[in-house]
């Protein structure tokens, strides 16, 4: 076992932490700016989980199929992140605890269990979405054969194991690099789509058709499992761990402070990302009543549209480092949530085959046997999927950062309580209304 525990709520004793090759391997150094600087890194892994291929399907699907509407759901879906990934950060400070560690030693073992098969079809479901965005960006740059991308994607394993071997910081620099080429791609995007950015603003207004509108329900839901990740709770409520913080009340308090505002400013990143997606497509096909569900199609169509190669060259470019994002956060999570649900503790690589086994036999099925077009339905329906699975984690994290028994003098103040108590519901009762719809096909 791992120490005494800081708070006193818990049935067992504080275990031993996940991913303990790189726990506490980060120092904490200096004042001010510098020892700010110590803590950002985490908040970056846990931002690329906002923007994955899976985002992309839906952003270009709501986008192209009812203009800025849905910039709402994105800036919403974002301010809910940022305040569950906050939570996260105060439970693995405040208790020692990944939020998996914590569901096993609260909850009972078929509790437990349940919530770690729900958070393994969440992870299933992500990896899911990396693998075929990757493979569409395979075809859309070289000119794999998509089936072939899909099989060929199992080897981004390889690269991240090397660069976790190296340092945690690497890993952390290896995705902030990918961002930075996300973020250039899509500045580029802007400018040639010229959007209408009073429109755009008109967007981030919430309108009362997103509820009422099937279809439109149906992206929004899909657009907040996409967004508001529930493997992310799991990975940012480990990884914050990384830091070697003093271990005294004022040491907590700071890293607390410290890896929100790292956090809260990558999630600032990924949603203007987000929102480049979708008002790109919003800009260049809604206005011609041409809806894009699929990658490929988005792609063939922007250089016409826009007037320039380079826009579909970016837009390929975004995408594969994108993919290759989602697989680092989609690893690390993996490890997390086996090591902190089973207290089994396999060696990367057989963990991250597992998963991604799991998520490659539909995906090389789909494209074999239905074609092209089904991947891009795959992808939507895997960000309905992720979103189905997130009250699993929201509830229990809410749960435990809102008991003074477990968090000590770092439990969250009411008021943040009431709001993330009300954030669960906004979610169970979108997921509910969107089941019923299915259920009546309305």
């Amino acid at each position: 076992m791992h120490g005494p525990d800081m708070a006193k709520g818990w049935r067992r004793e504080r275990p031993a932490p996940s991913l303990m090759e790189v726990f506490r391997s980060v120092p904490v150094e200096g004042r001010g700016w510098r020892r700010l600087c110590s803590f950002l890194g985490p908040g970056y892994l846990v931002a690329v989980g906002y923007m994955d291929p899976g985002n992309w399907a839906t952003d270009l699907y709501g986008g192209s199929a009812f203009g800025y509407t849905l910039l709402a759901v994105i800036l919403l879906s974002n301010v809910m992140a940022m305040l569950l990934q906050h939570l996260a950060v105060r439970l693995g400070i405040a208790t020692g605890r990944d939020l998996a560690q914590a569901c096993r030693d609260h909850f009972s073992k078929p509790v437990a269990l349940l919530l770690w098969v729900m958070c393994e079809l969440a992870i299933c479901a992500c990896d899911l979405a990396e693998l075929i965005g990757t493979a569409i960006a395979l075809q859309l740059l070289f000119g794999i054969p998509l089936l072939w991308g899909v099989a060929l994607t199992g080897l981004d394993v390889l690269l991240i194991l090397l660069l976790q071997r190296w340092g945690f910081r690497l890993v952390e620099a290896f995705v902030l690099a990918l961002l930075v080429t996300i973020f250039t791609c899509f500045v580029i995007e802007m400018v040639l789509a010229s959007p209408d950015w009073s429109a755009v603003m008109q967007g981030f207004v919430p309108r009362r058709e997103i509820v009422t509108n099937p279809l439109m329900l149906y992206i929004a839901v899909g657009i907040m499992g996409a967004t508001v990740m529930p493997h992310n709770l799991y990975l940012h409520s480990s990884i914050v761990q990384t830091r070697a913080y003093d271990e005294t009340p004022a040491g907590r308090r700071e890293a607390v402070r410290f890896a929100t505002i790292d956090s809260t400013l990558a999630l600032l990143f990924a949603l203007s990302i987000n929102a480049a997606i979708l008002i790109l497509a919003a800009a260049t096909f809604h206005g011609s009543g041409r809806i894009v569900i699929e990658i490929q199609e988005a792609h063939r169509l922007l250089a016409p549209a826009l007037g320039a190669s380079v826009a579909a060259t970016a837009f390929a470019l975004a995408l594969l480092a994108s993919g290759q994002n989602s697989a680092v956060t989609a690893t690390l999570a993996g490890q997390i949530v086996m090591e902190g649900f089973l207290s089994i503790r396999l060696p990367p690589f057989f963990r991250r085959m597992i998963t991604r086994g799991i998520a490659l036999v539909p995906a090389l099925f789909v494209t074999a046997w239905y074609g092209e077009r089904a991947t891009a339905k795959l992808l939507v329906l895997s960000q309905v999927v992720l979103s189905a699975q997130l009250p699993f984690a929201v509830v229990p994290l809410v749960l435990f950062t809102a008991n003074r028994g477990k968090m000590g003098a770092l439990v969250i103040p009411r008021w943040l309580a009431c709001s993330t108590w009300g954030i669960a519901g906004v979610i169970i009762v979108f997921n509910a209304k969107l089941l019923w719809d299915l259920a009546t096909g309305a």
